[in-house]
């Protein structure tokens, strides 16, 4: 944005953390107590806009009807569609249109029911900001804010802009959304020196992130794409969506399908130019192929069976905004996931307590304080007294255990409440029986938070902080019942066991107190006893290591990457089994370099790291491009702003429902409801199911094809009076083909899916020995229709009609019977996974009577050139219709029992 030339302030404003505050009042021409008026606020804002980022532009529904033609297998239809119309054959031309726009009124309304569903999960409050306007404090909307406002900010609100801060009293803001750090950053209003990383600086609050404790007075440096939040959005504007897989690999089936057709148009073509056939026989026959040849229920198939996949994701949690993200997401081999808040709970629980003669590991369950099986023996008085210290040196809401999710307070000072109360002493008694005189609150200078208390005889000096500042006020500590001199070999004993504390990735606390008769001075922080640390820690979901567990065990590789401290994103890892316990390998972003992540060393090395942290939202953009490179499919999990350009980048991307921020939300094409790492295994398992049934039934629909080709073209050489025609084909390709591939499409996959590796990407739908498979299931249908006319010769009749007849029944129920060849040879012939399906069994009985229905009403029979068959024709017909599936069955049964003699 650049600065108009009426305008009368400097912006945007460059290093605002670096500029003093007289400085700042100058280049934005406001006053630091008046704030500006609200002549000039309207001026600005007329100026710069609104102080809104750039939503992601939502497809019109005209351009979401369109392209759901946009494939070259609706290219093709149409094709086929106009070349029936010109040739007067009307009917053929109707219901391919019927079913391009069955297929597209399908994908239509899913798309638009999960934009429903998202939209939904927006939220619809219009926020507000309190600021200072011509020295009268005012509320307004916050999109009305502008540079130079002064901004007054309170525990609970939400950063409105990015801003400067020139007051603060105990300022803690959760940025994690922002940058990943999962505790809270405290704040300052001193002018720094050194260069600050974008949206680090400790002297400055950011949009878009949460003010957890404390009060400051801010000067409103950046709008709109002018934040730290806007440039992030901006580079999620900036990145290209891929097309995926399922489509890629489509498209190069279609392709394929159209040479084949084709192929053998132009074989046939020859052929009949070269045995001095009639041209409009070679034509009939050559569009009768072109109709054979390509699977018109392909697209409403595939689209039906995403759609369902999509359906059975709501209910575990999941909306699915494009539909074949479903089928994506079973080849995902890769999962890219952020840590603050995916894997962990994103709330501080106490996790160790370390006390000079014990340490402990404790949980909270069901509200109970958990020694995890071991005993504390000598420190009894020492955790009474940390738990006093820790619920009076506290400013977090009494009731911790209230589930307003708009409660402020300081996450760790929540988690002392917490741990009071665990411990059988409520935080409400202790405070009714020591109430508050004074405080002294934390700053970034002192790292330390004190209170003054009167007890029922004496006074009481509660203490918590940075352990080697607070140690320092320390001349004394408690040990069990008795207090003793803190000598210097005490004092370096408790900093190296801090030390070790934090290199295991937990926030580390120390507490002390003091005990007075007389009201002590006001730097009452003199001669405390030190009683023992606090190691607070975001603690992993309780279903999160058995969800990474299913994925491992299905060859999906789970890799973190976070905002967060490099120790505390190893800890959360090894808890959770992404890493090894002897794994320590973090890479940092400050070691990453700008421009050589894709040259072959720092590739090998990317991609043997599981733990990444402190990185920035480009970063994450480049890991996940380097993966891609190297030929993963790529899933991107995250919830904040930071990790919107990765999502939209990734195959997947993944947001969290319930505390993902609105960038995410609207970049991810998939988003949980929960914010539950195990919807995302539960996800992949649907998405494997998924592909295996659309590999099933493109494998019927292709054999089934397959066959109708090799019997066209053979009748069109041996008895071009007798050949299939193209609306006969059609209705095969139509009824008999399509609902048992829906069927096929809508079954429930193979129980094991989630114990294999994921399939190669690079593989198609149909690989070469699917082909080779395919060509033999067409070959056994055709050998059945050739018996059935060879019989239906000698037994039967010689006219071309009956034996045109014969021909179309014999294809129509071997294709029928063709669906119980579609199990796997490791699954029985009688109970299998295609026997278990109703919808099967439902689509073969309304199939028959489709078929009994065309015979039954004299127009339909006419359109189909059917006429009424002796019953050994239909004896015969129905007799032959069953030897492919007695020969495939047959050839499955002595492969099972050969596979089980291999065991």
């Amino acid at each position: 944005m650049l600065k108009e030339k009426n305008m009368d302030f400097d912006y945007p404003v460059k290093s605002a953390y670096s500029l003093t505050v007289e400085a700042l009042e100058n280049t934005l021409s406001t006053d630091r107590d008046k704030g500006i008026s609200n002549a000039e606020a309207l001026k600005r804002s007329k100026q710069l806009g609104f102080n809104s980022y750039k939503s992601q532009k939502q497809k019109s529904l005209w351009r979401m009807a369109l392209e759901q033609f946009n494939s070259p297998i609706v290219y093709l239809l149409f094709l086929a569609a106009f070349a029936s119309l010109y040739f007067e054959n009307t009917i053929e031309a109707i219901t391919i249109f019927i079913v391009i726009l069955v297929n597209a009124l399908i994908g239509f309304f899913m798309e638009l029911q999960a934009r429903s569903s998202m939209l939904a999960l927006k939220e619809m409050d219009v926020s507000y900001s309190k600021v200072i306007r011509g020295g009268k404090t005012i509320e307004i909307p916050s999109e009305h804010l502008v540079p130079g406002d002064l901004l007054l900010l309170e525990a609970g609100d939400m950063v409105s802009g990015d801003g400067r801060i020139i007051f603060s009293n105990g300022l803690q803001a959760d940025e994690s959304s922002l940058t990943g750090e999962s505790f809270p950053i405290s704040k300052t209003n001193e002018t720094l020196t050194r260069k600050i990383e974008s949206a680090h600086a400790l002297n400055m609050v950011y949009k878009g992130t949460a003010v957890i404790n404390g009060n400051a007075k801010v000067i409103i440096t950046g709008i709109a794409e002018e934040t730290a939040l806007g440039k992030i959005s901006e580079m999620v504007g900036s990145t290209v969506s891929k097309k995926t897989p399922l489509d890629i690999k489509i498209n190069r089936l279609t392709k394929k399908l159209i040479w084949i057709t084709l192929g053998m148009t132009a074989l046939f073509a020859v052929s009949g130019s070269i045995e001095h056939q009639p041209w409009l026989q070679i034509l009939k026959t050559s569009i009768a192929l072109a109709v054979a040849a390509f699977p018109e229920g392909l697209p409403i198939v595939a689209t039906v069976a995403l759609a369902y996949g999509m359906l059975l994701m709501a209910k575990k949690n999941s909306i699915v905004k494009k539909l074949s993200s479903v089928e994506t997401l079973g080849a995902v081999n890769v999962i890219l996931t952020d840590k603050t808040g995916t894997l962990t709970e994103n709330k501080i629980y106490v996790e160790v307590l370390s006390f000079p003669e014990e340490e402990l590991h404790v949980s909270i369950k069901k509200g109970t304080l958990d020694f995890k099986g071991a005993k504390i023996e000598k420190s009894k008085k020492n955790l009474a007294l940390l738990i006093r210290i820790g619920s009076l040196c506290n400013n977090a809401p009494l009731d911790p255990s209230t589930k307003d999710k708009k409660a402020s307070g300081d996450p760790i000072e929540i988690a002392l409440l917490l741990l009071a109360d665990a411990a059988g002493f409520p935080a409400k008694m202790t405070a009714s029986e020591f109430s508050r005189i004074s405080e002294i609150p934390f700053s970034s200078e002192t790292k330390m938070m004190g209170t003054l208390h009167k007890g029922a005889d004496d006074f009481f000096i509660a203490a918590k902080g940075a352990v080697g500042k607070l140690l320092a006020k320390c001349n004394s500590i408690q040990l069990g019942d008795a207090i003793t001199d803190l000598d210097e070999n005490l004092r370096k004993k408790i900093l190296e066991n801090a030390e070790q504390l934090s290199a295991s990735g937990l926030r580390v606390l120390a507490f002390a107190y003091a005990n007075s008769t007389e009201k002590p001075e006001d730097d009452y922080l003199q001669k405390l006893t030190y009683v023992g640390m606090v190691g607070f820690l975001d603690p992993p979901r309780s279903d999160i290591k058995d969800a990474i567990s299913v994925c491992r065990s299905a060859g999906i590789k789970i890799v973190m990457i976070t905002g967060d401290h490099p120790m505390t994103a190893l800890n959360i890892a090894k808890r959770v089994g992404i890493t090894a316990e002897n794994d320590n390998q973090v890479i940092k972003g400050s070691e990453l370099p700008e421009k050589e992540l894709l040259k072959a060393d720092w590739i090998k090395r990317i991609l043997s790291t599981t733990v990444f942290a402190r990185t920035t939202p480009k970063q994450k953009l480049e890991i996940v491009e380097v993966y891609q490179k190297a030929g993963f499919i790529v899933a991107m999990t995250g919830d904040g702003v930071n990790d919107a350009p990765a999502l939209k980048m990734a195959d997947v991307g993944i947001a969290m429902g319930l505390r993902g921020t609105q960038v995410a939300k609207e970049t991810a094409s998939i988003v949980l409801k929960d914010d539950s790492f195990s919807s995302i295994s539960q996800a992949v398992e649907h998405g494997r199911e998924i592909f295996q049934n659309i590999q099933r039934f493109v494998i019927y629909l292709v054999s089934c094809n397959l066959s109708e080709i090799f019997i066209v073209t053979l009748l069109g050489f041996l008895a071009p009076a007798s050949m299939l025609f193209p609306l006969q084909i059609l209705f095969l390709n139509m009824v008999t083909d399509v609902f048992p591939a829906l069927a096929l499409g809508l079954g429930k996959g193979d129980q094991t899916v989630m114990q294999r590796p994921p399939r190669n990407p690079k593989l198609d739908i149909i690989s070469n020995r699917n082909w080779f498979v395919i060509i033999i299931y067409a070959l056994m249908m055709t050998g059945s229709i050739v018996l059935a006319i060879f019989l239906c010769r000698v037994y039967v009749s010689d006219d071309v009609i009956v034996i045109n007849n014969v021909a179309f029944i014999t294809l129509a129920f071997s294709q029928l019977f063709h669906v119980f060849n579609m199990s796997s040879v490791h699954s029985g012939m009688i109970k299998n996974e295609v026997t278990k399906n109703k919808f099967v069994w439902i689509s073969i009985l309304l199939c028959f009577l489709l078929i009994m229905g065309v015979y039954a009403f004299p127009k339909s029979r006419m359109a189909l050139n059917f006429i009424y068959m002796p019953f050994q024709a239909w004896l015969i017909a129905g007799l032959a219709s069953t030897l492919p599936l007695f020969c495939v069955q047959l050839f499955k049964l002595f492969r099972r029992k050969r596979l089980i003699s291999v065991r």
